[in-house]
């Protein structure tokens, strides 16, 4: 979706608007929230944020993807969590960034000065009320990573990022045409704890199965999602897209 983010001022029509920060509020506190509002892009592969930085504005991601990395004393990273369309970047109270947040495809953020959207969130039970459902969702999809990385097989944890992805882009379709695959495969062996040459095999064995079907490196589209849940290994009564 191309849109023109420095133009564009209603709230109404934004992609994420029933998702985000914003989604509970009525007209006016649109109104008092684009009046604190800016957007900003960023090129894939920019950094957006460092661990440690000073956190001068809140953002909600209005398109794109972006990682969440944290590095170790001896050089090591591991990336933690991606920042999909309608995430929230920041938390109110806190000074500095715990994570180093950057672009993995180009970014679009809409941002929210500090002190401002803080004043708001104490004025505004809609921001503050939904704030705190995106918490407890971010909890619930925290401790089903702690599952997928310390019980799932390798095809599973890879089937489970894919319908990760799908759901997250809300597609309702059971037959998911064109789904972007944000992640290179080195990318995406480091958010899962695999490989990379396990990652291409689990890749190349649900396109085998006639699970996946790839258009070109970075697109995928689903041939078979019924299969597909199964392969997460998640039980058989859990949400199925349909």
């Amino acid at each position: 979706m191309n849109l023109d983010f420095i133009e564009r001022d209603a709230c109404s029509s934004c992609p994420i608007r029933h998702r985000a920060i914003c989604a509970k509020c009525d007209d006016d506190e649109l109104a008092l929230l684009a009046e604190i509002k800016t957007y900003k892009t960023y090129s894939a592969r920019e950094p957006i944020l460092w661990r440690g930085d000073t956190l001068h504005h809140f953002s909600s991601v209005v398109s794109g993807i972006a990682s969440l990395t944290k590095s170790m004393e001896n050089g090591r990273t591991q990336m933690v969590g991606l920042l999909l369309p309608s995430d929230f970047i920041g938390r109110p109270g806190r000074d500095t960034v715990d994570f180093d947040v950057t672009a993995t495809t180009d970014v679009t953020l809409c941002r929210f000065e500090r002190a401002p959207f803080e004043a708001l969130v104490e004025r505004v039970p809609h921001i503050a009320q939904r704030m705190m459902e995106m918490a407890l969702d971010e909890l619930d999809a925290a401790r089903e990573w702690m599952l997928l990385l310390g019980r799932k097989s390798a095809q599973e944890k890879i089937a489970t990022f894919l319908m990760m992805l799908i759901r997250r882009a809300n597609l309702p379709s059971s037959h998911v045409q064109n789904v972007e695959l944000p992640l290179t495969r080195d990318e995406i062996a480091n958010f899962l704890g695999l490989t990379l040459e396990t990652v291409s095999r689990q890749l190349s064995a649900l396109k085998k199965q006639g699970i996946v079907e790839f258009t070109d490196r970075r697109h995928f589209r689903v041939m078979d999602m019924n299969a597909l849940h199964e392969a997460t290994g998640d039980d058989a009564d859990g949400a199925v897209i349909v």
